[in-house]
């Protein structure tokens, strides 16, 4: 098996608020979330004007945290917005965050056209001159907000580091230029001036796997503490040094480098098929938390194993982690759920169901919605629902890292099937990444988490909170707050992110592929 690294490496007006609702043009012909959603959910003057006050505070937290000469956000900053304290390094997913935002703000009427050309303007014309790896026109992973200066020190302070190009990270920001060139006119060609350099072949490793896999990236000189792979898959500019891991699982938020590649006509549609969608059934791999039932199918000349985890009566991909970002990330740019209903469209509603019956039904803890994000008791942690995660560690939903084990049916018994959970930690993007599957609950979810946990400031929702002692984390982080911005988007602004990424070029380079697919997603 192949390593896997986790995320870090680290309205003006209620009237602004337009929602795609059942009959609405949609990006490339295909439907609008609501359309997904059972029953036709249609929100009410009051849920246009409470998501429209959680957008404009939202985006007074994103604003707080941007650099006013680079137009570059900080990667987090504590509690206050009008007195940011920043955290003095950002990434490329970030700053894409940052970049899609805007996009978001001007169509709810946050801003001016005016002031988003002027913001998104500044921010690539800073990007278009800082140090970067040119062959491959890809970016390091830390920056000095500031000065947008590459760091080689870590953002802890702690250590020296030798600049690290992450695929992932590239993707993202990759994502949000296709956004700009479609949803900011004005502002295309510099947009493009960025991605026409950006070449995903150099992470693309034919001889990983049969189809391929995408690296986790690379250094541009070698690292004096790690061992590296040299090489260049692409064949331009000098060797590089790359990671020995690579994205061997379907279901985390690393398909977004694979996605970006089809789109880009860089990286062949075999590496979609050469991920797990679960590890095999086998003894071999009874290491992990329960063992996958599924069927065999084959795919552009590949053997996939569909397999899937059970959870409260129903059967899902997993991710690695069992966490909201990881699933429903990518979907906030690739409509998954539409053009892929045989997998994508039966996971997405199961994978944000899970997340609800195990806050609400399992663990009891009166509120859902797990994924990555600032510790309450401080740093950053993983938070998941660890049944729907095939990291054997667990991604836990609870301060006591409560750990899930069912056990490798045949071939060992579970350490903890039935577990007792503790101080449930609820991250509040992630119920915003469930929006557009469960609208009303995730509304509802998230009024209560405001309301009753206080878990609240001027920036809006803070990061993180435990739902039985009361500790938040009072900070902000620009990533997750810019999901917050994406997700709002898409359900309130007629798909914006979505059918603004998904041209029709795109659309035609990523649609067929996925479509073709078939999980044993379902419900029992």
């Amino acid at each position: 098996m192949t390593a896997i690294i986790s995320r870090r490496t680290v309205l003006a007006t209620t009237g602004a608020l337009a929602f795609a609702g059942a009959g609405s043009p949609a990006y490339g012909g295909t439907p609008a979330p609501a359309e997904l959603l059972k029953g036709g959910w249609v929100p009410s003057r009051a849920d246009k004007a409470l998501v429209g006050r959680w957008a404009r505070d939202t985006w007074r937290s994103l604003v707080a945290m941007t650099d006013e000469k680079t137009g570059l956000p900080a990667d987090n900053i504590g509690e206050s917005v009008t007195n940011p304290v920043r955290s003095k390094y950002t990434s490329p997913t970030n700053i894409g965050g940052y970049l899609w935002s805007t996009v978001v703000a001007k169509h709810l009427g946050i801003i001016s056209p005016q002031e988003s050309l002027r913001r998104i303007t500044q921010t690539l014309t800073t990007m278009k001159n800082v140090v970067h790896h040119e062959p491959s026109g890809m970016y390091f992973n830390w920056y000095d907000e500031a000065t947008g200066e590459v760091l080689r020190v870590d953002p802890d302070g702690t250590r020296a580091i030798t600049p690290f190009v992450s695929s992932v990270d590239n993707g993202w920001f990759a994502c949000a230029l296709m956004v700009v060139r479609n949803a900011e006119p004005r502002a295309r060609a510099l947009a493009d001036s960025l991605l026409n350099k950006m070449n995903f072949k150099f992470y693309y490793n034919p001889a990983a796997r049969p189809g391929g896999l995408m690296r986790g990236g690379f250094f541009e000189t070698p690292p004096p503490d790690e061992e590296t792979d040299q090489g260049n898959h692409a064949g331009v500019g000098p060797d590089v040094y790359y990671r020995k891991f690579h994205y061997d699982t379907c279901n985390t938020e690393a398909r977004i480098a694979g996605y970006v590649g089809f789109a880009l006509n860089q990286v062949p549609h075999t590496q979609y098929f050469a991920t797990y969608r679960t590890f095999p059934d086998s003894c071999d791999w009874s290491w992990v938390e329960q063992k996958p039932k599924g069927v065999h199918r084959t795919y552009l000349g590949l053997d996939v194993f569909e397999g899937t985890y059970e959870y409260r009566g129903m059967r899902l991909v997993p991710s690695w982690g069992g966490d909201m970002f990881e699933s429903l990330m990518p979907d906030l740019f690739v409509p998954e759920a539409t053009w892929a209903p045989r997998s994508w469209g039966i996971n997405h509603p199961l994978t944000v169901r899970a997340h609800i019956e195990h806050g609400l039904d399992d663990a009891k803890y009166g509120y859902w919605g797990f994924s990555p994000a600032s510790n309450p008791k401080g740093g950053y942690s993983v938070y998941g629902v660890d049944a729907i995660g095939m990291d054997p560690g667990g991604y836990p939903s609870d301060l006591e890292a409560t750990n899930y084990d069912a056990g490798f049916e045949g071939c060992r018994e579970g350490v903890n099937p039935n577990p007792a959970y503790g101080d449930g930690v609820v991250t509040p993007h992630a119920a915003f990444l469930a929006m557009a599957y469960a609208p009303r609950q995730a509304i509802d979810n998230l009024s209560k988490i405001e309301k009753n946990l206080h878990a609240y400031g001027g920036g809006g929702f803070y990061d993180s909170v435990a739902v039985k002692s009361g500790l938040i984390a009072k900070r902000y982080l620009s990533l997750d707050q810019a999901m917050v911005m994406g997700a709002i988007g898409n359900v309130f602004g007629e798909n914006l992110i979505r059918r603004s990424f998904a041209s029709r070029t795109v659309e035609s380079r990523i649609r067929p592929l996925i479509a073709m697919e078939q999980f044993g997603s379902g419900v029992a």
